[in-house]
């Protein structure tokens, strides 16, 4: 397998720190308690949600995660875990996990920055945008397996259902 190198690259600032300013322009509520990590506050149709970015170094990534704040009953686990499988089919961009340590359904994805890339405003709030997004379209299938017992299939049916013309 070839090694690769990745030098250690100077960047004109850190990756973070374009995300921060771009919260600071939106009006968004953020918190930046370390330096590699940053969490945005985004209310949403159905919930609000606590969008992290993440710098990792190691593979100069920048990752987003948004959990929903829902957890995750081991009797549903499976079901949950069936949903996640049939969800991720439908999405072009990033995926849905189940944390297992927190039992929560958090969705991800990461943008990677090598040899020194710099994310730019658009990037970023194409993440966060994405990250919601996707957070609100599914949200409703894992309350409704969590909450109403109802299988993966039943559960992503019903929020993927679109009406057309009007009542």
């Amino acid at each position: 397998m070839t090694q690769l190198n990745i030098d250690d690259l100077n960047r004109a600032e850190h990756p973070l720190d374009v995300v921060e300013r771009l919260a600071s322009l939106r009006d968004w509520i953020f918190d930046r308690a370390e330096t590699d990590e940053m969490s945005v506050a985004v209310a949403g149709r159905w919930a609000e949600y606590h969008v992290a970015f993440t710098w990792i170094e190691d593979v100069e990534a920048l990752h987003v995660a948004s959990a929903f704040d829902l957890k995750v009953p081991d009797r549903r686990r499976n079901e949950v875990l069936r949903l996640v499988s049939l969800v991720n089919e439908q999405l072009w961009v990033g995926h849905f996990d189940l944390w297992n340590s927190e039992h929560v359904v958090m969705f991800r994805h990461a943008l990677l920055l090598t040899g020194g890339a710099e994310p730019t405003h658009g990037q970023c709030e194409t993440m966060l945008k994405t990250a919601v997004e996707a957070c609100e379209r599914y949200f409703q299938a894992f309350q409704f397996v969590i909450w109403a017992g109802k299988t993966a299939r039943e559960a992503l049916d019903a929020v993927l259902f679109e009406t057309e013309g009007e009542a």
